[in-house]
Parts: C-alpha cells; sequence; structure tokens
C-alpha cells in the first residue's frame, strides 16, 4: 500500500469511527504513561507520539504537566478529533501530518518517541527500515524509544489489514543494537468491544554516538 493509498485508507477509518470504536482504544494507556514517564527527566522534555492521533496519551501527559509534545498522524481526521478533544490545550501541542516512514523529522529533536501500534502494521521490511532510521535521526543521542505492538498471540489482522506481530526479542531485532533495550512489558488489551488483545512493549534507549543525518 504506497503511501497516498494508506493515508487515504486511514482517513476512511477515522471518518466513518468515534475514537472510541476502534479496536486499540484505551481510556488511558498505563503502560505506555508508565514508560514515557520513567524516560523523561523532566516536564520539559520533547516527546513525540507517532501515530497518536485518537490517543489519549496526549491529553494525558498534558495533564501532568509535559508542554513539549508532538503527535504525528498520516490521517488529518485523526489530528482533527484530538485537536477538538483537547480543546484550548491543542494550541500547546505541536501537530504533524505524515506519515512517519517518509516524514521530515528534524535531526535529534525528541527525547522520547511514543509508539503504540504504528509499528505492527509495516509489514514491508522496507517500511520497518525506514521507520526505524526515523528514530534513529530524530531521537536525541540517549533519548528513549517506546514501541508497542501486537504480540506473538495478538490478532493477525486490524482494522482490515494484516500486522506483524513480535515477542520482545523480535521487536527488539528489528531496531538492533543502536538501541539498548532496558526492559520490555507484555499488556492485556480489552477492546471496546470486549475482546482482548496481547501487546508487547519495548523500551530502548539511543546509544550515545549511535545516529544519522540521512
Amino acid at each position: 500500500m504506497g503511501t497516498a493509498t494508506t493515508s487515504e485508507y486511514w482517513e476512511r477509518v477515522y471518518a466513518a469511527k468515534s475514537p472510541d470504536q476502534v479496536s486499540w482504544f484505551r481510556p488511558h494507556l498505563e503502560t505506555s504513561l508508565a514508560f514515557v514517564r520513567r524516560a523523561s527527566k523532566s516536564f520539559s522534555a520533547s516527546i513525540v507520539d507517532v501515530g497518536g492521533g485518537v490517543s489519549s496519551l496526549a491529553g494525558d501527559l498534558f495533564a501532568d504537566g509535559y508542554r513539549n509534545i508532538s503527535i504525528l498522524d498520516i490521517s488529518q481526521t485523526a489530528l482533527d478529533c484530538a485537536k477538538e478533544r483537547l480543546g484550548a490545550a491543542s494550541r500547546e501541542i505541536q501537530w504533524i501530518h505524515a506519515d512517519i516512514t517518509s516524514a521530515e523529522l528534524p535531526p535529534q529533536a525528541y527525547d522520547v518517541w511514543h509508539d503504540r501500534a504504528v509499528f505492527h502494521f509495516l509489514t514491508n521490511p522496507e517500511q520497518r527500515a525506514a521507520y526505524v532510521r526515523q528514530a534513529m535521526r530524530a531521537v536525541k543521542p540517549g533519548g528513549h524509544v517506546i514501541v508497542g505492538t501486537f504480540g506473538p498471540e495478538g490478532p493477525e489482522k486490524c482494522s482490515g489489514l494484516h500486522v506483524a506481530r513480535y515477542d520482545a526479542d523480535g521487536l527488539h531485532g528489528e531496531f538492533g543494537a543502536p538501541f539498548e533495550l532496558i526492559e520490555s512489558a507484555q499488556e492485556l488489551h480489552v477492546t471496546p468491544f470486549g475482546t482482548t488483545q496481547q501487546f508487547v512493549y519495548c523500551f530502548c534507549a539511543l546509544r550515545r554516538g549511535m545516529y544519522n543525518y540521512r
């Protein structure tokens, strides 16, 4: 699926469903919040939430006191929905409408990179390699990367699309030696429809000196 086609697909998904009708919706991303709080040395930490358009994470981080938050999503509809939900707080958040595999992110811009439920949609090796290059370029040396995907017992498809499933070693292996694995975690997510999905998280640090500007 090409970038334009992928964007159009997700625009249709978010135009048809409210935020609490998508399977990955969770009122509060407890596992993500715990890792972001551990990774952030202060409320001034620069945080990017990849695919966070309709996620509750931005609102919870803002309520915590974080003020340097960026939300990236391939769907403008998702971003517009999030802005409306956050109200006045949305004016203090940076909104990025882009495909993460081709976005032009500034180098060494982020202390914390968070992604829950984007990476597992990248079923093409070239897409995954592009994603990892983006993280290496955009995260500050010594910064942290938090990625959550479906686990080995998670669904094989989501929103009609095939996904890749990972255990902790497999997920960390996609990122490789530049990313030091600090901790992994499993989460059983109960969807709005009452089904259960297994998620796996990897919490990593970008080793100092391991970055590129390409």
